[in-house]
């Protein structure tokens, strides 16, 4: 197979989507059914894609000349027309007839105000347009396979949910290998609470803010909440509550953590809490609870499918609830226990490489399904031309 990855979401600070697409990246490269792969952003072929994790990689015109391969004219669209595209961050290049599509989740349609209007733009201009060209489609689970049937009407067969994955990097550790890692941070293991989230409205950060500043001092005092995550959009207000919490020490933002640093940071956590309205996935609870981290999170979209019965389940909005739920995540220890040992069990079944495969085999069924059209072309062609003959 030929296949063409789009590589869009690839930038130094890694969202959930650049992390899926270099996850991809790098297991695609090795994958045997693969007999080339080309990585595409923005009508430029990408040469290596590791260089686009780098901060200086497209800072200067020769910088970008060792970054990219350019091919132009006919070479150009026939490389496109022979490969098998692969979409990863929700959209087709405008110059792309077919392939596949990932679609991580409907919030822009869903909840369009928790959005900046540049995405939402973008989604208008760009969605349907890829809707209507795109063979096959990919969702990270399958709550949001059945949301993008119903609000596109794509049939059963044209969507597949294949589930992301969690690296090896986050596992369970001791306290004496945590200590001398966490201390870069200030903290120490086992005495605070974490949520990695980007802060942003849907993500409901202020209702946990609301819920902790709720909690009794001491445990407050004990256990601070640190947020770790890109700085966000649409909030202005809650950055404002975010600060008074770390004027009286009960609250810490590190904001966006190193891929090298985050796995320690989970590890080291006393409980980790993500009280998001709606995801596609939710791929931090996962590398909570494959971290050996008890783990709570919002009974909402596709958390519970996700989480498999493993995490403590509280409605997003439900501020007296998500105070009970820490208080017992905190302090409850035969509940923390058997936390502990059904969220590990849950988190092994997510594998980068489970996901790559997944992926493979959407690529090699749609393949498969262009080469038997490609063939019946070629017998009807060779039919018609033996009765012209004669």
């Amino acid at each position: 197979m030929r296949v063409i990855l789009g590589v869009e979401a690839l930038a130094p600070d890694l969202s959930g989507i650049g992390r899926y697409t270099w996850e991809l990246c790098k297991g695609l490269k090795s994958c045997p059914e693969i007999d080339e792969l080309h990585y595409y952003r923005a009508r430029q072929w990408i040469s290596d894609p590791a260089r686009l994790l780098e901060a200086d990689a497209p800072s200067s015109p020769r910088r970008r000349g060792r970054l990219m391969r350019w091919w132009h004219g006919r070479q150009h669209g026939r490389r496109l027309r022979d490969s098998l595209f692969h979409g990863p961050n929700f959209f087709l290049p405008p110059e792309v007839e077919g392939g596949i599509v990932t679609v991580h989740d409907l919030s822009v349609f869903r909840f369009p105000e928790t959005h900046p209007a540049a995405r939402i733009a973008q989604f208008e201009r760009e969605f349907a347009s890829s809707m209507a060209r795109v063979a096959h489609v990919i969702t990270d689970s399958e709550t949001v396979r059945a949301e993008l049937m119903a609000f596109a009407g794509l049939p059963e067969d044209r969507v597949t949910a294949v589930p992301l994955g969690v690296a090896d990097a986050f596992h369970p550790r001791t306290s004496g290998d945590l200590a001398p890692l966490l201390a870069r941070f200030g903290l120490m293991p086992d005495a605070y609470a974490l949520c990695v989230s980007t802060l942003e409205p849907r993500k409901k950060i202020g209702r946990l803010l609301e819920a902790w500043g709720a909690l009794p001092v001491g445990l407050r005092s004990r256990w601070p909440l640190i947020l770790a995550g890109g700085s966000g959009w649409l909030n202005g207000a809650l950055r404002d509550v975010i600060a008074i919490g770390e004027r009286e020490g009960w609250v810490r933002y590190l904001g966006y953590v190193p891929e090298d640093m985050l796995p320690a940071l989970y590890a080291g956590a006393r409980l980790f809490i993500y009280p998001s309205t709606y995801e596609g996935f939710g791929l931090p609870p996962v590398e909570a609870m494959a971290s050996g981290v008890p783990a709570l999170v919002a009974s909402a979209s596709c958390l519970p499918e996700v989480t498999q019965g493993a995490a403590m389940l509280v409605e997003p909005d439900d501020i007296a609830g998500f105070m009970v739920a820490i208080e017992q995540g905190l302090i409850d220890e035969a509940w923390r226990k058997g936390a502990i040992i059904r969220g590990l069990a849950v988190a092994r079944t997510y594998d980068w490489a489970h996901c790559v495969a997944g992926t493979v085999a959407v690529y090699r069924r749609l393949a498969g399904r262009a080469a038997i059209q490609d063939r019946g072309i070629e017998i009807h062609g060779r039919s018609s031309g033996a009765r012209m003959a004669s």
